[in-house]
């Protein structure tokens, strides 16, 4: 349980940052938001790597993204990086990428 726990903590932001996606409708500020979000909560907690999970995760969800696009796969309305995607969700995944290294770490 106490493994579960630590899990839970570690995606609150994840789980902030979802939650903003409905009530910030202009991309810029909810991208400067999800970067402060994810600042703030390398502050609170930063693990060797962390850093360099976060820039490997956005820019590889960047290239994916754009590929899913491309192919059909996926559509976004809010299309404000390159003309193809929210600007904020590379910084989604970017800290989702965190979330998944500290969880792969805890549960091992």
């Amino acid at each position: 349980m106490q493994k579960a726990w630590k899990i839970f903590l570690n995606s609150i932001p994840v789980l902030v940052m979802i939650g903003l996606i409905p009530i910030v409708d202009n991309d810029y500020i909810l991208a400067i938001l999800y970067l402060g979000i994810t600042i703030f909560s390398l502050f609170i907690h930063k693990a060797k790597n962390d850093i360099l999970v976060f820039v490997f995760g956005f820019i590889v969800m960047i290239i994916s993204e754009s590929i899913f696009i491309s192919t059909g796969v996926e559509t976004f309305i809010r299309n404000s990086l390159f003309g193809l995607m929210p600007l904020w969700l590379p910084f989604l995944w970017g800290y989702g990428f965190i979330v998944i290294k500290r969880s792969v770490q805890i549960l091992d």
